[in-house]
């Protein structure tokens, strides 16, 4: 069964719909057996009963529902208000689900699809460590946002998506330092185990170094704790104070983002260092955050608005039934501000 109803209950337990409705709200007259019969024939089906006639009425809504990984990044703050705007206009509601770093977004995904008769979904910062297939349980309509890849061995055009090119971004954060004549350029990265926008920001460093010849430094590369809600400032700080009192000599961090960024500056701060006298610092997002850091911190800025109209305009097509899977990959900018000093070298 694709989506289970009260009536298929009934039919599986042999009883009426009204009997099945008084054991969901637990009502006395109803004979003890039969009501066990039922609640673990709901169990065993994954039937989720519609908590009161308000949901009914959400059959007939436009619920688009957003779910957010990383709702302390302050990108997704700035898309969400655009994706608030542009659903309005076309009259859909919105449904606003955060998910907790550990927290399985698809499983979550699932139980509102049922739970709400949602139009569609749009994921922001999607965990990338689901069984290979099962987004495909999934039976609306749905776009990733701010997606790299999805699986390491899976093909992303199977699914909606919007994304900045961010391996060739970060290359482009990269080499910004490296004309800038750094050579010992540290990495704040993603956990280990992320094989998406992680990977592909890390793929970025990897290649400009090697393209201009620079040895890549094990020391240099400093995932963030994975204990702890990634995209923070207390992830970024935590980090780079361990690099800090590592000793390994770096004259220069990539941030992967900029709340990422921001806690590198107190812990760069902290230990006594200026920036960008002595630590050069760049960020990735180019969120308003990085002018109210002292300097001003250079970012790749992503098309923040661009990338929501786009995930909108997906999704609205394949909810009219206009269009199937499709992608869009979108270019940053890099913002050069107060950040990263010029190092010369003697010939």
């Amino acid at each position: 069964m694709s989506e289970v109803t009260i009536k298929d209950i009934a039919r599986l337990c042999g009883v009426g719909v009204s009997t099945v409705s008084r054991a969901i709200n637990d009502h006395p007259d109803i004979n003890p057996t039969t009501k066990k019969q039922i609640q673990e024939t709901i169990e065993q089906y994954g039937y989720i009963p519609n908590n009161s006639a308000r949901n009914l009425k959400r059959t007939e809504s436009n619920v688009v529902a957003v779910l957010v990984k990383g709702i302390t990044n302050p990108l997704f703050s700035s898309m969400i208000r655009v994706l608030d705007e542009k659903l309005k206009r076309f009259k859909f509601d919105m449904l606003l689900q955060h998910i907790n770093y550990n927290e399985d977004e698809v499983a979550v995904a699932l139980e509102l699809v049922k739970e709400k008769r949602l139009k569609g979904i749009i994921f922001l910062g999607l965990n990338y460590y689901h069984p290979e297939g099962e987004l495909e349980k999934i039976n609306v309509p749905f776009v990733l946002g701010t997606v790299g890849s999805i699986f390491e061995d899976e093909d992303l055009s199977r699914y909606s998506h919007v994304t900045l090119d961010d391996e060739k971004e970060s290359y482009k954060a990269v080499e910004y330092l490296i004309r800038k004549g750094h050579r010992d350029i540290a990495i704040i990265s993603a956990e280990e185990r992320d094989s998406s926008v992680g990977r592909l920001r890390m793929q970025g460093y990897q290649r400009a170094l090697a393209d201009y010849q620079i040895p890549e430094k094990k020391e240099l590369i400093c995932p963030v704790s994975d204990e702890i809600e990634h995209y923070t400032m207390t992830n970024g700080y935590m980090t780079t104070k361990k690099l800090i009192e590592s000793g390994a000599p770096f004259s220069a961090v990539f941030a992967f983002s900029d709340i990422i960024a921001a806690g590198v500056y107190r812990a760069v701060h902290e230990a006594g260092l200026r920036i960008p006298e002595d630590v050069s610092v760049v960020g990735f997002d180019g969120s308003e955050l990085g002018d109210y850091l002292q300097p001003k911190l250079t970012s790749v800025a992503q098309p923040v608005s661009k990338m929501a109209d786009a995930i909108i305009n997906q999704l609205y097509d394949m909810i009219d039934g206009r269009c199937g899977n499709r992608s869009q990959i979108f270019e940053g900018k890099l913002l050069e501000k107060e950040s990263v000093r010029q190092i010369e070298h003697k010939s």
